[in-house]
């Protein structure tokens, strides 16, 4: 997380609120459970969701609880998703200006997969959306998407940590500013965004800041 959570978890207890608990959507190998643990967040109210069926299941042999394989978009198709050497930067669409910004990072493997709406997983999987009032979105250029496919959910939501891009780093992904359009549609403002480097890329917190439409 370039925005630490020990940041944005100081700046929601300073508004005298506190998170119910944690949908993590782009779980790779649960690196930010140290922190959420740390933060009061245990693992009975995290929900872990991957796309990657090998990540998942080593995550499951590492005591990794409630973790979920799916591959999350705003509407359920058949994909190809491209598995990269690094993990992290697997996806569903091509790569951008990620080839050249990353050289090193390629493409290893294509699978042929199914996508789920969101909100499809969480009712099939009988979870109480209304117990995660804090969702981050980490999936390499399709956060939007995976917003819109659970649109009906967000009046549930506080705080919103999402990985944006303000260049194309995947071919299509969404950009910045639609997120930020999207989401105050819904009450919400962004109260920080750290890039990476001028790469193009970064982290975005939202917070709610008015009612649901």
């Amino acid at each position: 997380m370039l925005i630490p959570f020990e940041q944005v978890n100081r700046f929601i207890l300073s508004n005298g609120n506190e998170i119910k608990g944690i949908l993590h959507i782009g779980a790779h190998m649960c690196e930010e459970k140290n922190e959420y643990n740390k933060y009061g967040i245990d693992d009975s109210r995290i929900i872990w969701i991957d796309g990657n069926e090998t990540l998942v299941e080593k995550n499951k042999l590492n005591g990794i609880p409630h973790i979920y394989y799916a591959l999350i978009d705003n509407e359920e198709k058949d994909v190809t998703f491209k598995i990269t050497n690094n993990g992290q930067s697997s996806s569903i669409l091509d790569l951008g200006i990620h080839a050249s910004l990353y050289p090193d990072v390629v493409v290893t493997e294509n699978r042929k997969q199914t996508t789920i709406r969101l909100d499809t997983l969480l009712e099939q999987n009988n979870i109480d959306p209304s117990k995660y009032d804090f969702w981050n979105l980490d999936i390499q250029g399709t956060e939007l998407r995976a917003l819109k496919s659970a649109e009906k959910y967000l009046k549930y939501v506080n705080y919103i940590y999402t990985e944006a891009n303000t260049r194309e780093i995947y071919k299509g992904c969404n950009l910045l500013p639609e997120i930020d359009y999207y989401l105050a549609q819904y009450g919400f403002a962004r109260v920080a965004f750290q890039e990476y480097e001028n790469h193009g890329w970064g982290d975005a917190f939202y917070y709610r800041v008015a009612p649901t439409l």
